[in-house]
C-alpha cells in the first residue's frame, strides 16, 4: 500500500510538471513578442533600452525565487508526508504485533463478582422476647408472608404473629422464647390450642421455640394439627435447610418439620 501511494505522488508531479513547462513556455513566448515590441517601439533612447533590461532582469530574479520557494515547500511537504507515513507503518506494526500476541497467549481471564458472603445464623436465644417474635415475623414474610406483623402483648390470647401464608391461609404463631432448661409443656400448648382456632381463626397453627418441647406437649399438638417448631428446626428454617413450617400437612402435628438434610 506503501509503494502505491509513493508511486501515485510522483505520477502527480510529473504531470505537473509537464503542464508547468507548457505554460512557461507559452508564456516566454509570449513575452518574447512583447518585449520585442517594447524594445522596437522605443526605438534608439539608450536610457528607456536600459531600463527596460531592468525590468525585464528583475522580473527573472523574482520568477527565479519564487521557484525556489515553490521548491522548498515541496520539498517540505515531502518531508512531512513522508514523517506521517512512517508513523502509520509503526502504528500497524504495533497493533498487529498486539494481535498476534493475544492470539498466541489466547483469551484473557476476567474474573466475575464475588460471591456474596452466606449470612451468619442469627442466634434466636440470644435476643430478647420482642426481638424474637420480630425475627420470626421477618423469617415469615422472607417466605412469603408480607403481610406478617408481630401482635404479641398484653391480651394478645396467644397470638404473637399473624400473616397470610403464600397459598392464601391465615397463620398464627405463638413464639415461646425458652433457654435450654425450659420446656414448652403441655400446659402452654392447651392455652394456644384453645385460642388459635377459635379466637384468631388460625388454618395454620405454629408454635416457634428457642428451646425443647415436652412429649406431652407434642401429643398435644398432634392431636390438635398444631405444628411445634424447637430451636433445631428453627435453626434449619432460618439457615434454609427445612422448608417454612407452613407448607407442611397440619396432620403432621407435633414437631412435624423433617429432619435436616
Amino acid at each position: 500500500m506503501r509503494g502505491r501511494t509513493r508511486g501515485s505522488r510522483r505520477d502527480f508531479s510529473l504531470r505537473r510538471t509537464t503542464v508547468g513547462f507548457a505554460l512557461a513556455a507559452v508564456l516566454l513566448g509570449v513575452g518574447g513578442m512583447l518585449l520585442r515590441s517594447a524594445w522596437q517601439s522605443v526605438g534608439g533612447h539608450p536610457a528607456v533600452r536600459g531600463a527596460l533590461v531592468l525590468l525585464v532582469l528583475a522580473g527573472a530574479v523574482a520568477l527565479l525565487r519564487r521557484r525556489r520557494r515553490r521548491r522548498h515547500a515541496a520539498r517540505l511537504a515531502a518531508a512531512v508526508t513522508e514523517a506521517a507515513e512512517e508513523l502509520v507503518d509503526t502504528a500497524l506494526a504495533e497493533i498487529d504485533e498486539a494481535v498476534e500476541a493475544e492470539a498466541v497467549a489466547g483469551p484473557v481471564f476476567v474474573p466475575g463478582p464475588a460471591p456474596a458472603p452466606e449470612p451468619a445464623p442469627v442466634d434466636f436465644a440470644a435476643l430478647d422476647p420482642y426481638a424474637f417474635e420480630e425475627a420470626v415475623a421477618e423469617l415469615c414474610r422472607r417466605d412469603g408472608c408480607r403481610d406478617a406483623e408481630v401482635v404479641g402483648g398484653a391480651g394478645d390470647l396467644g397470638a404473637d404473629v399473624l400473616a397470610t401464608t403464600p397459598d392464601g391461609r391465615r397463620l398464627v404463631v405463638q413464639c415461646k422464647r425458652y433457654g435450654p432448661a425450659n420446656k414448652v409443656g403441655s400446659q402452654d400448648l392447651q392455652r394456644f390450642g384453645g385460642t388459635c382456632y377459635a379466637v384468631h381463626g388460625a388454618e395454620v397453627a405454629v408454635v416457634v421455640s428457642t428451646g425443647e418441647f415436652t412429649a406431652p406437649a407434642t401429643e398435644y399438638a398432634a392431636a390438635c394439627g398444631i405444628l411445634c417448631v424447637d430451636a433445631e428446626a428453627l435453626a434449619g428454617w432460618s439457615g434454609g435447610a427445612l422448608p417454612p413450617p407452613w407448607e407442611l400437612p397440619a396432620a403432621l402435628g407435633g414437631t412435624g418439620l423433617p429432619e435436616p438434610v
